[in-house]
C-alpha cells in the first residue's frame, strides 16, 4: 500500500519513490543472502527425507536470528558514524 505524498514536489516525490526501491532492493538482497548462507549451513548437500529434521529447523532458526540481530547492530552503528560525520562537516564548514 502506497503511503500519502503530502504536497511533495515532484522532484521529492522521485527521490521518494527512488528510496523506497532501494529499501526493497536492499531487503530482498538481505534475505537472499541470509537463505543462502543459512542453507550451505544447516543443511546438508544430500537431502536424507523430504522433510526439516529438528536439528536443521533449530540451526536455520539460530542462524536467522543471528543474520537478522547483526543486521541489526551494523545498521545501527552505521547511522551513528554518519551522524557523527555530518556533524563532523557541519562543524568543518563553520
Amino acid at each position: 500500500m502506497a503511503m500519502p505524498q503530502m504536497n511533495l514536489s515532484p522532484a521529492e516525490q522521485a527521490k521518494l519513490q527512488m528510496m523506497q526501491e532501494m529499501e526493497i532492493e536492499m531487503m530482498s538482497d538481505l534475505y537472499n543472502r541470509m537463505t543462502n548462507a543459512c542453507h550451505k549451513k544447516c543443511i546438508p548437500p544430500r537431502y536424507g527425507e523430504a522433510e526439516l529434521g529438528k536439528g536443521e529447523m533449530v540451526c536455520i532458526d539460530r542462524c536467522v536470528a543471528k543474520y537478522l540481530d547483526i543486521h541489526e547492530k551494523i545498521g545501527k552503528k552505521l547511522t551513528a558514524m554518519s551522524m557523527q560525520d555530518e556533524d563532523l562537516m557541519k562543524k568543518m564548514s563553520n
